[in-house]
């Protein structure tokens, strides 16, 4: 009896073993009694007769929509049974050595027997990983300096914008993106206050017109410009005007581009002393009416805080104020009734004149005429203009 349960063991599970190179399962002929070591047959085949003591194994190919995807020892193929269900499809078709498989639809994956639309992670939160076939989405919280905005199955976490040059407008948040305010083009200043510190000052009106004249580099300046220059400005202003038409028009060569470079550098300096104080149209119309000359209104004003960054207010109004009033501004600050501003504007005013008359604008005046004295070019001779 205990022979007769060993042998009908043997023979249901059919165990492999392994001889050299070739995978063998072991038989029970039960009509011969012997116990056999037969060779397996190869994926895409099956066994159609079992080796005997004289014969190997006979294998014989998979029939129509059946696979065998393993060596194996059976008297028959798999059937291709699989069906792609709905949101699926076919991604390897039945054949004799592979079953059918299949797949999710993209932005689908597997639960169990349905696809399911890949989870969309909500705003303030981004994709940490991005869902597949097999597997659902990955949320994750955006970290501090990243934002997400949208409801979505495939965006990350995006980066804060970085106002490096402008000011920011709106701070962000996790789910939203900071926000620049752009310098409006109404805040722009044609004239600098570090170029009339330069070229209106009492020093350069007194030394620079024929070295600007005569030694500036080379530029389209024709005499008609000179001329235009002579007939609509008085004398004390045609120097500023001259080098005001040089720079516009030499934008290429060494010197202007080291002009520019100098020039920021002072106006960097310049609303460093200014500082980002809180100013009110009531703070700015008192120094408005300091100045000599028509004030300027106070829609004027209004617009300027509205458009411009803290620091620049100022420097846009003196330029407003310089254009209504044909002036100087630097002649205007120095008639400035100070002891009428508030304390807070009169530090302020003060601090300007002070970086204006100081040793580093000296230095930078010192920079930019040895910069013209030394170019060997000339321009083409002309008449004095002052």
């Amino acid at each position: 009896m205990y022979k007769i349960i060993c042998c009908t063991l043997v023979v249901a599970l059919h165990v492999a073993v392994t001889a050299g190179n070739n995978l063998k399962y072991i038989y029970y002929n039960r009509d011969t009694h012997e116990s056999l070591q037969c060779d397996m047959c190869p994926p895409g085949t099956f066994v159609k007769r079992h080796c005997t003591a004289q014969q190997r194994t006979e294998c014989a190919p998979c029939p129509a929509n059946h696979y065998a995807d393993q060596w194996n020892d059976e008297r028959e193929c798999e059937y291709c049974s699989t069906v792609c269900k709905e949101l699926q499809h076919v991604t390897q078709e039945c054949n004799g050595t592979r079953p059918r498989e299949c797949e999710c639809a993209a932005g689908y994956f597997l639960e169990v027997e349905f696809c399911l639309p890949h989870t969309k992670c909500p705003p303030g939160y981004g994709v940490k990983q991005q869902g597949t076939p097999e597997r659902d989405t990955v949320c994750a919280e955006c970290p501090t300096g990243m934002y997400s905005d949208v409801s979505s199955s495939t965006a990350p976490c995006q980066k804060q914008t970085s106002c490096r040059k402008h000011r920011v407008s709106h701070e962000g948040s996790s789910t939203e993106d900071t926000k620049c305010m752009e310098e409006n083009r109404s805040c722009k200043i044609d004239i600098t206050l570090c170029e009339e510190a330069l070229f209106r000052s009492r020093q350069a009106s007194d030394s620079w017109s024929d070295v600007l004249l005569h030694r500036l580099p080379p530029t389209d300046l024709t005499s008609q410009q000179i001329e235009s220059i002579r007939n609509n400005y008085e004398p004390k202003d045609q120097l500023f005007y001259l080098f005001k038409l040089y720079r516009n028009q030499s934008k290429g060569d060494n010197f202007s581009k080291q002009l520019r470079k100098d020039l920021k550098i002072c106006e960097k300096g310049m609303l460093k002393e200014i500082g980002h104080i809180g100013l009110t149209v009531k703070h700015l119309t008192a120094l408005m009416q300091s100045l000599p000359g028509r004030p300027l209104e106070k829609s004027d004003i209004e617009n300027t805080m509205k458009n411009c960054p803290k620091r620049r207010q100022i420097l846009k109004l003196l330029s407003l104020w310089r254009e209504q009033n044909g002036g100087n501004t630097i002649e205007g600050l120095q008639r400035l009734t100070s002891n009428k501003l508030p304390k807070k504007l009169q530090k302020v005013m003060k601090r300007l004149d002070s970086f204006l008359s100081s040793v580093a604008m000296y230095r930078l005046y010192d920079k930019i005429i040895l910069g013209i004295t030394s170019t060997k070019t000339q321009l083409v001779k002309t008449d004095s203009l002052l």
